[in-house]
């Protein structure tokens, strides 16, 4: 018989709900059997035993709340009986061991990935437009249309033809309804005109000038880190010429973070130009004839302790703790245990999983710098009247995440359980193998903006609920907590973990899974939906409290 219910932890004093479930059925886990008290909707919890006002509520074995009020067994956790709450933290020694997993049927495996000359391999050959200042914006949108569309790389394409059919039917007289957008999408063909760049991406932005000098500066390090990517292949600047970010301050940052920078770089600067038509047609044509030079790069083989993978969770649910976050940190295991990189973020997300991350650092000096990153961001939030308390949104709520700790320690998971090798302030480089924490609001966008900048040449991005996010030079994979999801939005997700819901696969074989489709994204035998949709998210983080 399928189970219904599921104990994460042996210490855990609540359930979680594998289905909906109805008042006055009874429920068994192991050999307690539990009454309910209401209906529980599938991924929320039931309380296991009665509790007082103040009591702590223990799941994924840690403290992730207390009761607000007097619960009893059988009852349903709601954010009117529950109040946020974790346990202290602090450096308490190194002790931690870690038993690598077994790796053998991988050892030997390889992926098609582009050499970059400081020994970096990149997972795609991208080249980017940059603007110095938000007011270069509309000359990066002008020339995105003509590129885009002549080299072959947009995706509106096909939109545009859908409107001309509507436009089409309404002037005839005909059924606008009978215009088919499906028919319209599968219709198109690619038309690349340089088959080893997989796209020229704009990192449009809000920043440059008109805020503080230290908002600039951090824009400046957030671009030469983009300019630096090994999925880069070549760099377009666009400048106005008066602004706070100045290009030669841009120069400096990308200097201090690769003394041997040597990809082709085009700066243009308006305010020393003749004409807006001029420098348009400049910046084209000098980019035209680098994408020529560029296009020679090919993939070839490199091993996987070359692979620097983001994993990142957004639109989650009560069961991305327990399927999606898990099976992505076996696959991030199996990554490290191969000499790669995993990046783990959100550190409004990691608030009640603290403890178990500090005791996992190999020093007390990487514990010491993921204690102040912590502590100095949520204060900086208690400061305005928040806090990582109040991250979860009306979404998380609905689906079973009562409160932050509950979601942080399924966000958690995501990581994998081994040594945490680094802790990587906003925009910090990725340069040790093994587990690194990047410090990022957990904000979608903001979170796998910064993760690409700390180095991830692709993104392992869990939702229970769904969503679109992506980014403009790392690949974004989306993993679907559940089925149902999956089959709904099939769209955007390319992976689906809910086999291990419904109990026919393990955490470990889902793992190894994902471990394959990473290859073969990281080669480009198969394309992420992100990118496919040209889903290119890019919010800069200005270091104010954004949780």
């Amino acid at each position: 018989m399928k189970q219904t219910v599921l104990k994460v932890h042996p210490s855990d004093n609540v359930l979680v709900a594998l289905k909906d479930l109805v008042k006055g059925d009874t429920v068994t886990w192991q050999n307690d059997t539990v009454l309910l008290q209401e209906d529980v909707a599938g991924k929320h919890k039931i309380f296991l035993q009665d509790l007082k006002p103040g009591d702590k509520i223990i799941m994924y074995g840690v403290t992730v709340g207390t009761a607000a009020v007097e619960v009893h067994r059988g009852e349903r956790m709601t954010v009117e009986n529950t109040k946020h709450a974790t346990d202290q933290f602090d450096y308490k020694g190194s002790h931690f061991h870690w038993t690598a997993p077994d790796v053998s049927k991988f050892q030997q495996r390889t992926f098609k990935g582009y050499h970059r000359n400081d020994g970096r391999v990149g997972t795609a050959n991208y080249w980017i437009f940059i603007p110095m200042v938000f007011c270069e914006n509309r000359n990066l949108d002008v020339i995105k249309e003509a590129m885009h569309n002549e080299l072959g790389y947009a995706v509106t394409g096909k939109y545009k033809t859908y409107t001309r059919h509507l436009v089409d039917a309404y002037k005839n007289g005909k059924d606008i309804e009978s215009v088919d957008i499906e028919t319209v999408l599968s219709s198109g063909s690619s038309n690349r005109v340089f088959k080893n760049i997989d796209g020229i991406k704009f990192l449009n932005h809000s920043g440059g000038c008109g805020g503080t000098r230290q908002d600039s500066e951090s824009l400046g390090r957030l671009l030469a880190a983009y300019a630096d990517h090994p999925n880069v292949a070549g760099v377009t600047v666009m400048s106005l010429g008066c602004q706070h970010l100045q290009v030669r301050d841009f120069e400096k940052y990308l200097a201090e973070r690769n003394p041997s920078f040597n990809k082709p770089l085009l700066i243009f600067e308006q305010q020393l130009s003749k004409s807006e038509p001029q420098l348009l047609a400049e910046a084209i044509q000098k980019t035209f004839v680098q994408l020529i030079e560029v296009n020679k790069i090919e993939r070839s083989e490199a091993p996987l302790s070359q692979l620097c993978v983001g994993v990142k969770c957004g639109g989650s649910d009560g069961f991305s703790g327990i399927s999606a976050n898990p099976a992505v940190g076996h696959c991030a295991d199996l990554i490290v245990a191969l000499g790669g990189k995993i990046l783990l973020a959100e550190f409004p997300e990691l608030c009640g999983a603290e403890q178990d991350l500090i005791d996992r650092a190999v020093n007390e000096p990487t514990a010491r710098k993921f204690i102040k990153l912590m502590t100095d961001y949520n204060n900086e939030a208690i400061a305005v009247g928040s806090g990582f308390h109040m991250n979860p949104s009306p979404g998380n709520i609905k689906d079973g995440l009562i409160t932050d700790a509950i979601k942080s320690t399924g966000a958690c998971k995501k990581g994998g359980t081994s040594p945490v090798a680094d802790v990587l302030d906003y925009t910090e480089p990725a340069v040790k193998p093994g587990l690194n924490l990047v410090c990022t609001p957990g904000n979608d966008v903001e979170a796998t903006t910064g993760k690409a900048a700390s180095g991830a040449t692709l993104i392992l991005f869990t939702t229970g609920l769904g969503t679109p996010t992506g980014n403009p030079v790392c690949p974004v994979i989306k993993v679907s907590t559940n089925t149902v999801l999956a089959k709904k939005m099939s769209d955007i997700i390319d992976i689906d973990t809910g086999a291990v819901i419904e109990g026919e696969k393990s955490i470990e074989e889902m793992g190894e899974d994902i471990l394959e489709y990473v290859i073969k994204a990281a080669s480009g035998e198969v394309i992420p939906k992100a990118v496919l949709l040209n889903q290119d998210d890019f919010i800069p983080w200005k270091r104010g409290v954004s949780l």
